[in-house]
């Protein structure tokens, strides 16, 4: 008896070992000789030569469990091509959603496929298609904690609804995946369902909602035999056809009311090696794409907008590189060694105009080729490199029937260079970036832009421990070069300001005809694998360090330290469907031992069982030392301050789904006051069509905000004052899907904003004890207003003779910008664009806020109407 126990002990474990190895799923496909028809309908015929798969499980909401609706596929290959059907069935067919949106917007019930070709764990290609027939597409990497939608490849997708539930069939050249040479492949695979109505994934793997990585519990693909990489070649010339239509100037022979052009270009995709491929562009044009947002900037810094234009934003995942990895503060959250929307930009130099001249400048600089090569070796070795040539621009100048050319930017030379080698399946990273900028200066106009700007650094990451816990460095230079008025300027802007009189670390040098830089990076944390997930980072930038020729960076000479831990409750409980709670406390310094800042954040995100979901913060910051607050002059200490804000979302799978949310920030001593209401409305009546309206409305009040920096007898004065800053903003947003090919997007936004100034003062000492003590307000006795000129005038000691003067700071502005888009992809990769622009500013000094009367105003000004027309083919070679 005890030798039989012993024995069904042993067979047990045994069998719970070989369990444990053997979770991993598997999928054999099969080699067809008759390539299915793409239509969504299943042909037996060819089908039946491989068996269903499916025991599906749930992912979410609640993991683990036996998912609503069970769903099956099927996978079949020839010497082109993957094929996949999906059976997703349903017991209630006609509740399947068919929502329709733009490609990548995964709308209602949707199935997905992942793919790891090259099954290194690291990397993989997604493939979605929704019941309506809208498909999208992702480059998964990072172990599957990155996922680029901007990645369109070509391949085929339709749907079908049937008593069973829906089906979705799909055919993706082996041309847009990644895989080596050899006589049998192993895959990695997922397939995903989205069941719409009841909020639920499902999938076929399981994989742990709480793993720090995905990629590496992938199921297997096996089956595949014999099949050789196929190279892409996609030519694709455009041509366009441009009007605008805009205000006539009397006297401005640039300004008549009227412009049209042609242009033509050509895209490209070449694949180099199967594992390479060389995007280009000649003669880029971009204008489908969505106008920038409105706003009004008043601090020191440049504002900061993201990328939309397709040849920059397909692939980007692999040139980010944060030289600030791990901060836990929101000023460094965009900094990046490369910020593509340099390339493009508007030309950096205005002529000065005299009386009676007028100028017609460029509004950005024209790219006359890009080039991008980008993939990863069978080695796995991640590659990106990208090289862009900037055209000369030159502005036409006019003085009474007079023209002559002035040049506003320089020929310029864009490179970037990103690697990453893994190891051991990803566990370690190794990976480097260089970018350089060159300019061709051949006028003094332009000595204020560096003639060459090198930056780089090398960047690592190891895990252990399952990936639950990881270590990550980064170390990083810049280098720029030019004329004694170029590297004067960089020592002297907003991020660094050497000439401040109480820097006692910095030296401005006027003679210096090149500026260094190093920045680091060291973090170490612990992510998934449990409830509790934590990070901290030290970060260091040197005065010298500047990225911002190529790259985006605010602020340097900073010493950063920063934690945050958090806690995860991933299963339902109670009315929750999951609960996240977070802690992060951050301190800075100057490398002259300065603390800049010391500030904590908690905040918490939930989703509620009925599909809403909240989250709020609120956040502390001690006294801080502003560098930047004089613009160049000393140091200010502002007063501590408390924010906090809450959101709520709405079921956004309702016909009619809102949201809102409200951020506060007070300020110790009343020194601000500032609130931000924001809130929204998407209403769909019909699958294929959608509106939405959401507005902004944000109250800013400060009473030290700064104006002017001006002299008196040799002696700077920063001139203050307090603001009583309003803006409010509407958006309006429609889609209309007439198929999943052709669409059709409204975009507006109506935007004004108006700040006034009053209690005007001068900062007397900006570090004094006392908050009192560091500025004194200008008297009614020692100001002036001069409504003519909008001037005012200081007579600062009183005797009669204005000292200074500085201008009426007030403002008002309102900007109307709408786009209007027809897009038809007629054939994949081909595709044709109709689109109307409509853009009114309107600006004045008046101060006051008053919405109606601005937007009357507003659009009582003339407009400026852009329409166009582009079509574009793709030729596969």
């Amino acid at each position: 008896m005890r030798s039989s126990t012993f024995t069904l002990i042993f067979i047990f474990c045994v069998s719970a070992i070989f369990a444990l190895n053997t979770d991993r799923k598997n999928y054999t496909t099969k080699k067809t000789t008759k390539a299915p028809v793409i239509d969504g309908l299943l042909d037996a015929d060819i089908w039946d030569q491989v068996e269903w798969n499916g025991d599906f499980i749930q992912s979410t909401p609640n993991e683990g469990e036996a998912p609503s609706q069970q769903t099956a596929f099927k996978i079949l290959y020839d010497d082109n091509n993957l094929y996949v059907f999906i059976k997703a069935y349903d017991t209630e067919p006609d509740k399947v959603s068919r929502l329709m949106a733009r490609r990548d917007h995964f709308p209602g019930d949707f199935v997905e496929i992942n793919i790891d070709s090259d099954l290194d764990r690291q990397t993989a290609f997604s493939f979605s298609g929704s019941a309506s027939g809208v498909i999208g597409d992702e480059a998964i990497s990072q172990g599957g904690n990155n996922w680029d939608g901007s990645w369109n490849p070509i391949w085929y997708f339709k749907s079908s609804i049937d008593d069973e539930g829906w089906n979705g069939e799909f055919m993706i050249p082996f041309s847009q995946l990644r895989f080596g040479v050899k006589e049998d492949h192993i895959w990695g695979l997922q397939v995903m369902r989205n069941l719409f109505r009841k909020d639920e994934r499902s999938i076929w793997q399981y994989i742990p909602q709480d793993a720090p990585v995905r990629l590496n519990l992938f199921g297997d693909l096996s089956g595949i035999t014999n099949i050789e990489p196929n190279r892409q070649v996609d030519i694709i010339p455009y041509a366009l056809i441009k009007t605008e239509s805009f205000e006539q100037e009397p006297g401005n022979p640039y300004v008549d009311g009227t412009n049209s052009n042609l242009a033509m270009g050509v895209d490209g995709k070449i694949g180099v090696t199967n594992n390479l491929t060389l995007d280009f562009t000649i003669n880029p044009d971009f204008g489908q794409v969505e106008a920038d947002p409105s706003e009004v900037n008043l601090s020191a810094f440049e504002s900061y907008f993201s990328e939309q234009r397709p040849f920059f934003i397909e692939g980007k995942s692999i040139y980010n590189y944060r030289p600030s990895s791990g901060s836990v503060i929101s000023s460094f959250d965009r900094d990046n060694l490369f910020y593509s929307r340099r390339i493009g930009q508007r030309p950096h130099f205005y002529p000065d105009l005299q009386e009676n001249e007028y100028a017609e400048v460029p509004e950005a600089t024209t790219i006359l080729t890009a080039l991008k090569l980008s993939g990863k070796t069978k080695n796995g070795l991640s590659i990106g490199i990208m090289e862009s040539l900037a055209a000369e621009e030159k502005a036409k100048v006019n003085y009474i029937g007079n023209e002559r050319e002035v040049t506003v930017e320089p020929m310029t030379n864009y490179f970037v260079a990103r690697v990453k080698k893994d190891f051991n399946k990803g566990e370690t990273t190794i990976g480097g970036m260089i970018t350089s900028v060159n300019r061709d200066i051949e006028t003094d106009d332009l000595l204020f832009l560096p003639k060459s700007a090198y930056s780089g650094g090398i960047d690592f990451k190891h895990y252990w421990k399952d990936r639950t816990y990881y270590v990550g460095f980064n170390a990083d230079f810049s280098h720029v070069r030019g004329d004694e008025e170029a590297i004067s300027t960089l020592q002297k802007s907003s991020a660094r300001y050497y000439q401040r009189p109480d820097a006692n670390h910095l030296q401005l040098d006027e003679s210096r005809t090149n500026l260094t830089g190093t920045a680091a990076a060291l973090k170490v944390g612990k992510g998934g694998n449990g409830k509790w997930e934590f990070e901290s980072s030290v970060i260091y930038r040197s005065p010298g360090f500047e990225i911002n020729d190529i790259g985006y960076m605010r602020s340097t000479d900073v010493i950063h330290h920063g934690s945050w831990v958090g806690y995860y409750i991933r299963k339902p409980f109670g009315i929750f469907e999951k609960f996240f709670l977070n802690n992060n406390y951050w301190v800075s310094m100057n490398f002259d031992g300065k603390i800049l800042t010391f500030g904590q954040n908690i905040n918490f995100y939930t989703k509620l069982k009925n599909k809403w979901h909240f989250n709020a913060s609120i956040t502390h910051e001690s006294e801080s030392y502003q560098v930047s607050a004089l613009r160049g002059g000393p140091a200010l200490i502002e007063p501590g301050q408390w924010g906090c804000s809450i959101n709520i979302n709405s079921d956004s799978r309702k016909k009619v789904s809102m949201y809102g949310g409200i951020w506060m920030n007070r300020g110790r001593l009343n020194y601000r006051k500032l609130s931000d209401i924001w809130t929204g409305i998407t209403y769909r009546p019909m699958d294929a069509f959608s509106v939405s309206v959401s507005t902004s409305i944000d109250n800013y009040k400060k009473e030290l905000q700064y104006i002017s920096q001006e002299e008196m007898q040799g002696d700077p004065r920063y001139i203050f004052g307090r603001i009583d800053q309003k803006t409010l903003s509407f958006t309006l947003r429609l889609s209309y899907n007439v198929s999943p090919n052709l669409t059709i997007q409204y975009y507006g936004q109506p935007f004004t904003s108006a700040g006034e100034y009053i209690d005007y003062k001068l900062i007397t000492d900006s570090q004094a004890d006392e908050y009192e003590d560091r500025f004194s307000e200008l008297s009614a006795s020692q100001l002036s207003y001069n409504p003519d000129d909008e001037l005012y005038s200081v007579d600062e000691d009183v005797d009669g003779i204005a000292d200074y003067s500085f201008d009426r700071p007030d403002y008002n502005f309102a900007q109307f910008r709408s786009n209007l888009v027809v897009r038809w992809e007629y054939m994949p990769g081909s595709a044709l664009y109709l689109v109307w622009s409509q853009g009114r500013t309107l600006e004045n000094s008046m101060g006051e806020f008053d919405f109606s009367e601005n937007i009357d105003d507003l659009f009582n000004t003339t407009p400026r109407d852009i329409f166009l027309l582009k079509f574009s083919y793709r030729f596969s070679i």
